[in-house]
C-alpha cells in the first residue's frame, strides 16, 4: 500500500511517499481503509522529533483515521502510535466510533481532537452553568471555534472571544460569540472586561500562555475558573499565586486530553452527542480543503503557515 513515511526528523521535507506492507490487525484491532487521516499540529513536532517519546525511525505519522472497516462500518478512531497517513491503518477495535451519515469525513476527524478537547474544557474542567460569561482565546483556531458554538448550545449568558485579526474576530462572531476582541497580550484584560460591560467573567477557556495567561486569571470574578490547555505563544506559564486565587475563590485547572479519554463517558458518548449536533446543523465544525496522500509536504507546510482555515485532512487514494 502507499503510505507517508518519515525516515529522518526535521520539516515537511522530510515526508516521503513510499510503498510499505499492508498493516496487519490483530486480536482487538480492526483494519480499516482510510478515506480520511486528520494532520495536527502535534504531528508537525513528531516529524521534527521533538514530541516525546520521540517515534522510532522510520515511522508512518497520522494519529487519526476515519474510514470503512472489514465489516463495512464508517468508523473514527485515534491510533496514538501513528500509522494514519496511508491507504489502510490498525485501530484498537475498542477506540472505534460508527460516524452517521450526516457528518463528513473531515468533521469528525475535526470533532475527534479538537472537538473532544472543547468539549472536555467547558463541561469536565470548568463545568461551565448555564447563565455564565465564558471567554474563548483564540477563538477562530480548531478548538476554540468549538468551544464558541458548544459554550452557547450549553447556555452561556454571553461568550466573548478573543483572536488575533478582524476576519478571525468576524469568524467567531458568525459562530456565535456575543462580542470578539483582539487577543494581544497588551490591553487583554481591559477589552475582555469592555466586551463584558466592565464585569469579571465566569470561565476562560486559555490556550495561549504567558501575559495573556496572566491576563485571564486577571479578569476572573469570584468562583471563576481558567482552564489551560494549549501554550501557543512559547512563553511558558507564569507562577500561580495561590494567595491570589483564594483572595476570589477562582481555579485554575489545566487539561490534557489523552488521559482523559480513560475516564468512563468521556469518549464515546461526547463523540455521539457531537456527531448528533454536527448532523442537525448545531454544530459546525471548520474543514479545510482535503489534500491527497501526495501532497503531504504541501499540507504540512500550509499548516504552519497558517495558510489553512479549519481541520486539515489527507485523503489516500483507495488502490491496491
Amino acid at each position: 500500500m502507499r503510505a507517508v513515511q518519515c525516515a529522518r526528523f526535521g520539516g515537511a521535507d522530510v515526508l516521503e511517499l513510499v510503498k510499505v506492507p499492508d498493516p496487519v490487525a490483530a486480536e482487538g484491532q480492526l483494519l480499516v481503509e482510510v478515506s480520511a487521516a486528520g494532520v495536527n499540529f502535534a504531528d508537525t513536532s513528531r516529524i521534527a522529533g521533538s514530541y516525546r517519546p520521540a517515534p522510532e525511525l522510520p515511522f508512518v505519522p497520522g494519529t487519526e483515521v476515519v474510514g470503512r472497516a472489514a465489516d463495512g462500518r464508517r468508523v473514527l478512531a485515534p491510533i496514538f502510535g501513528g500509522g494514519g497517513f496511508a491507504e489502510r491503518a490498525v485501530v484498537n477495535e475498542a477506540d472505534a466510533v460508527a460516524v452517521p451519515d450526516g457528518v463528513g469525513d473531515a468533521a469528525a476527524l475535526a470533532l475527534l481532537v479538537q472537538g473532544l478537547t472543547a468539549w472536555h474544557v467547558l463541561k469536565s474542567c470548568a463545568r461551565m452553568r448555564a447563565g455564565e460569561t465564558v471567554v474563548v482565546n483564540a477563538a477562530a483556531g480548531g478548538v476554540g471555534s468549538l468551544a464558541v458554538q458548544l459554550a452557547r448550545h450549553f447556555g452561556a449568558g454571553r461568550v466573548i472571544a478573543t483572536a488575533s485579526t478582524a476576519a478571525r474576530r468576524e469568524l467567531a462572531l458568525s459562530l456565535g460569540a456575543d462580542a470578539a476582541v483582539s487577543g494581544d497580550a497588551d490591553g487583554y484584560a481591559e477589552r475582555v472586561l469592555a466586551a463584558n460591560d466592565g464585569a469579571p467573567v465566569d470561565v476562560v477557556l486559555e490556550s495561549i500562555g504567558g501575559r495573556v495567561f496572566s491576563a485571564g486569571l486577571e479578569i476572573l470574578g469570584t468562583f471563576g475558573r481558567l482552564v489551560t490547555y494549549g501554550n501557543a505563544s512559547r512563553e511558558g506559564r507564569p507562577p500561580v499565586d495561590a494567595g491570589a486565587l483564594a483572595d476570589r475563590n477562582t481555579a485554575v485547572m489545566g487539561f490534557w486530553l489523552r488521559p482523559a479519554l480513560a475516564a468512563p463517558g468521556a469518549y464515546a458518548e461526547p463523540l455521539a452527542e457531537m456527531f448528533e449536533l454536527t448532523a442537525a446543523g448545531v454544530l459546525k465544525p471548520m474543514v479545510h480543503a482535503a489534500y491527497p496522500l501526495e501532497d503531504a509536504r504541501r499540507a504540512f507546510e500550509d499548516l504552519v503557515a497558517r495558510r489553512t482555515t479549519g481541520k486539515v485532512t489527507l485523503r489516500p487514494a483507495q488502490t491496491r
